[in-house]
């Protein structure tokens, strides 16, 4: 599911079982029977500080409750405490911290339900133990935000409680993270209205595929198109977890983004090969994104290749996604480059790709970049030069230029 396109089915009055049969084709909504969730709040800390406003209930490791007085306490590996009245003593690991009624405890964020502390490989771990529906008060004003219409933040109780289900961690002592590894959960201290309404209002509802709880994928922007499980991993995929067509992402900040520019030499570095960069083209998979990109250079007159996958230098490059299209300004010295005398005649080549209006800009005895001329063609090309003195080309747009090629005159040098 892409979130903003969730928003701009909502805003053309779709509801939120259509919005999520949009994303997520073959499922089919039901009702989950689990009412609690594990989550990792904190692990390998050496400190942990958790405070209440009222008194809080401790539970031992030997199963013996303890009242903490209210305020703040740090605890440490030693798990000691001042409970009942006493001086501070260590207590039998783990610990469960239990807030009185109508209270919340504060780990750094407010959160509902218990929180227990236990001390693996001498370090402390936090997991907040709490209702699935109080787990999901935290997670949805933390994934999309509340001014969205109601249909849209429902879609997003009922993705985020399937995700939820779906992805928990077999054989660990917590079932999700509280962060991107998992989904973003901020406790109650992100709770607002409109997403506790959303949440009310699709209680216990899930997505189903085959009887099983679908793992409910989602991100912020498609761009258009969703990305299907077996391009974005790999793997066969989910049949309900294919690339589909997402019209409202128009709304989207994001929908279009870039251009970016990049030198050669930068994505040369990234890539991993030598010389100057001549060409760069991309390979797509079945969800419109980059599966790779084979990038060509030339170095000591040899052409060199090289292809690396579209998610790895997407975010190499620091890219949004790995939904892009590569431009190419790329104007190539002779083979051979040695100084020429005055007027000579030298030969220079270039390569023009999905980029409009370049021109052939020159710098003259140092001077300042003009146009020389016009690039009427898309692909490659080559144009004669007879410079007098030291004179540098490049190909250039209304916002961005390739590496110039130095074009050395005998007795006379760039001032």
């Amino acid at each position: 599911m892409g979130q903003w396109g969730a928003q701009g089915y909502a805003q053309q009055g779709y509801t939120y079982d259509q919005i999520l049969n949009a994303y997520y084709p073959g499922t089919e909504l039901g009702q989950t029977t689990t009412t609690s969730i594990r989550v990792l709040l904190a692990s390998g800390k050496k400190t942990l500080t958790i405070s209440s406003k009222k008194p809080v209930t401790v539970e031992d490791g030997d199963g013996v409750d303890h009242t903490l007085p209210a305020g703040s306490t740090t605890l440490t590996p030693a798990l000691e405490l001042a409970v009942d009245g006493a001086p501070a003593q260590p207590l039998t690991p783990p610990l469960t911290f239990s807030p009185a009624a109508g209270s919340t405890l504060t780990l750094g964020r407010r959160y509902r339900g218990r929180i227990l502390v236990d001390v693996p490989s001498k370090k402390l771990r936090a997991i907040n133990v709490l209702g699935l529906q109080q787990y999901l008060y935290g997670v949805v004003p933390a994934e999309m935000p509340s001014s969205w219409l109601p249909a849209a933040l429902e879609a997003q109780a009922v993705a985020g409680r399937s995700y939820a289900l779906a992805s928990r961690k077999a054989g660990a002592p917590f079932d999700v993270y509280a962060d991107g590894r998992s989904e973003a959960y901020l406790g109650a201290s992100a709770e607002t209205p409109a997403g506790r309404q959303a949440v009310d209002t699709t209680a216990g509802e899930v997505l189903l595929y085959d009887g099983s709880v679908a793992h409910t994928l989602f991100s912020s922007s498609t761009g258009g198109w969703t990305q299907s499980a077996a391009d974005a991993f790999g793997s066969a995929g989910l049949p309900y977890l294919v690339s589909v067509r997402d019209p409202y992402d128009t709304i989207s900040p994001y929908h279009d983004w870039g251009p970016v520019p990049v030198t050669g030499k930068t994505l040369g570095k990234a890539v991993g090969v030598l010389g100057r960069v001549v060409d760069a083209t991309v390979k797509r998979n079945s969800s419109r994104r980059v599966q790779s990109l084979k990038v060509t250079s030339s170095s000591r007159g040899q052409q060199l290749t090289a292809t690396v996958g579209g998610a790895r230098i997407a975010a190499a490059l620091g890219l949004r996604s790995a939904w892009f299209g590569v431009g190419v300004l790329s104007l190539q010295p002779p083979s051979s480059n040695p100084p020429i005398a005055r007027g000579g005649r030298v030969t220079l080549t270039g390569l023009v790709r999905g980029v409009h209006g370049v021109v052939v800009q020159r710098s003259v005895d140092g001077g300042l970049w003009k146009q020389f001329r016009t690039v009427a063609t898309t692909g490659a090309f080559r144009f004669t030069v007879r410079p007098n003195v030291t004179t540098e080309y490049r190909l250039a747009t209304a916002n961005d230029a390739a590496a110039p090629v130095r074009i050395r005159v005998k007795n006379a040098t760039v001032r």
